[in-house]
């Protein structure tokens, strides 16, 4: 999410409210640059075609408060965990959440006094082994200054249903300048290791130009191996500004990397599996402070040859925060199988892609058949369980999961 986008009621309010607030212009064009355009442009956005008619959106709750996520452990169906901003993680059961909180992290975490500020508790992943470890992973922004945590915690032994109380572990840490632009999330790959993205320290247009430095911890994407006694995290890519929900292929082990812009452009990013698995002496530069999206952030030229371009961006007349979702991997709806699925806080519009190797192929639009009558709004992150199934995860309380009409 980004600091642009303030709650006024309906998803359109919240849109017009949005650029203006940002100074942004309402009608702002997707503009060529010269020079500046990085690498091949993908299909133009187009409705879902007749394949959309199998899918629709069913309501599974409308408890959730302020949740930035929904997240499945390495375990039997039954259990989801739902993750709050104010410093809960909740359990999902069907069609309910708890009101017992598996972990509440509430008195520690730092706060933006705004409705839609970016401060929380933002990120939760398990571990692969978490069915016989107990172990998971937070990402927090900690009292009183909103420095970034990524702590271990374990499960309660006497209470499967809680963590337990026991101290926690340090992973990562870097002080942040400003309040927004925290990113949040963390999640693991196939080799095992916790990967996560830190945003470039908020304010606007990076002004510490911390995205292009390699000496900076912020604005970069890291992993790190959580089974080692001293952990170390490893820069494998720089030039992200707020990677607003990062998540893997579960075939394919791809990364996806969704990127909140600044002023005219979100977008998404890929590392392959192939790059995954390379050495990462010289991390990947995805380009920004110079590059927003496949275009030159400053100017009307620039050399975009260092950087590795997105697979997809959109402009500001469609939306002006994205939240970043997964790759269809699951059973109900084998039509929708590699479609990677994504969203936009401000405008709740839903699209999705399907690549080849690296290329993008297409990019559908969802909106008209899974929400015609506009009912979803601020959606902040998408959920998947352990079928493979995904699930819309809004502000405003409601959850909604993919199924078959």
């Amino acid at each position: 999410m980004d600091s642009t986008t303030r709650v006024l009621g309906t998803r359109a309010q919240v849109w017009v409210a949005s650029v203006l607030l940002a100074g942004l212009p309402a009608c702002a064009t997707q503009s060529a640059v010269g020079g500046g355009h990085a690498g091949p442009r993908p299909p133009a956005l187009v409705p879902a075609p007749t394949v959309a008619s199998v899918a629709t959106l069913e309501l599974i709750t409308t408890d959730s408060d302020e949740a930035v996520g929904l997240v499945a452990a390495p375990e039997a169906p039954g259990r989801l965990f739902v993750v709050e901003k104010k410093g809960f993680i909740r359990i999902l059961r069907g069609n309910t959440i708890e009101k017992t909180p598996f972990l509440d992290i509430s008195k520690l975490v730092q706060l933006d006094p705004r409705d839609n500020g970016e401060q929380g508790l933002l990120g939760l992943a398990f571990h692969p082994d978490f069915a016989n470890n107990g172990r998971f992973f937070i990402n927090f922004t900690a009292a009183p200054d909103g420095t970034t945590r990524i702590e271990e915690r374990v499960v309660s032994k006497s209470d499967p249903e809680r963590a337990s109380d026991e101290a926690p572990r340090l992973l990562f840490s870097v002080e942040q300048p400003y309040s927004n632009h925290n990113a949040g999330d963390i999640a693991f790959g196939k080799d095992g290791k916790l990967y996560f993205g830190v945003g470039d320290g908020g304010s606007a247009n990076d002004p510490h130009k911390y995205g292009q430095n390699l000496t900076a911890k912020l604005g970069k994407v890291y992993r790190l191996d959580v089974n080692a006694s001293a952990t170390q995290p490893e820069m494998i890519a720089l030039g992200v500004r707020n990677p607003w929900r990062i998540s893997f292929d579960t075939e394919s082990g791809d990364l996806y990397i969704a990127d909140v812009g600044q002023g005219k452009f979100e977008y998404v990013h890929l590392l392959t599996a192939a790059q995954l698995a390379g050495s990462f002496e010289k991390p990947v530069n995805l380009g920004w402070n110079v590059m927003e999206g496949f275009h030159c952030f400053e100017g009307e030229s620039c050399d975009a040859t260092p950087f590795q371009p997105p697979i997809v961006d959109y402009d500001h007349k469609t939306g002006c925060s994205i939240s970043g979702g997964y790759v269809y991997r699951g059973k109900a709806l084998p039509e929708l199988t590699g479609r990677y699925f994504y969203s936009d806080y401000c405008t709740a519009l839903v699209h999705s892609l399907r690549l080849e190797g690296d290329r993008t192929l297409d990019v559908w639009d969802w909106k008209p058949s899974l929400d015609p009558d506009s009912r979803l709004a601020r959606i902040a992150s998408f959920g998947r369980d352990q079928d493979g199934e995904l699930y819309v995860v809004t502000h405003e309380g409601p959850i909604y999961k993919l199924v078959r009409r």
